[in-house]
């Protein structure tokens, strides 16, 4: 048997026996809280992976799209996988949880997890980017830009002002060229 079977064979002992068992037993549920945590982390960055994995894939269409030699039934097929890589995004943003808790649709504001056996032992996780595509990115960006020939030489014979530009929402000085700058003197005068 046990050396120690109740409080009379040795209350002391007793006492020491069972502050090691209760400290024993909470750091195994503090193991399990950590492993929460950590288990998390892990869905919302395998989520996010997959989100960046779908941005590069729109980079790539929009680089591909940017070539000459593209037809417009060729620029919307591209855009077509653009649009279905969005919805993707969306979709994973707003599916993404752990445990009932979304992680990746701008709601998730934080959690603090109990790792250790005694009170104030604890790490926390303050939030989560918001990954829905309204959010991603704040630039702002004119939705198609064509011009022709005429146009662009017409721009190149007279002076000319680019207004309005915004990065992040963050205004951008006009840029004023003279006939016959080149980009990069318009480029210089941005900067």
């Amino acid at each position: 048997g046990l050396r120690i079977n109740s409080a009379k064979d040795d209350a002391a002992g007793l006492a020491i026996s069972e502050r090691f068992s209760t400290q024993i037993r909470g750091l195994d549920v503090a193991v399990r809280n950590a492993n929460d945590g950590i288990s998390l982390a892990q869905t919302a960055e395998g989520a996010m992976v997959e989100i960046g994995n779908n941005l590069q894939r729109i980079r790539e269409l929009s680089v591909q799209s940017a070539n000459a030699t593209n037809s417009d039934s060729d620029r919307e097929a591209l855009n077509g996988e653009v649009k279905q890589l969005t919805s993707e995004i969306d979709r994973v943003a707003r599916q993404t949880n752990f445990n009932g808790t979304s992680l990746l649709d701008g709601t998730f504001s934080g959690a603090q997890f109990q790792i250790g056996a005694d009170a104030g032992q604890t790490i926390g996780i303050n939030s989560i980017v918001n990954a829905r595509t309204s959010s991603l990115g704040s630039g702002l960006f004119a939705a198609t830009q064509t011009s022709t020939a005429a146009v662009v030489a017409d721009a190149a014979e007279s002076d000319g002002k680019i207004t309005g530009m915004e990065i992040n929402g963050v205004a951008i000085a006009d840029v004023s060229f003279k006939a016959g700058a080149t980009a990069s003197d318009i480029n210089n005068g941005i900067v």
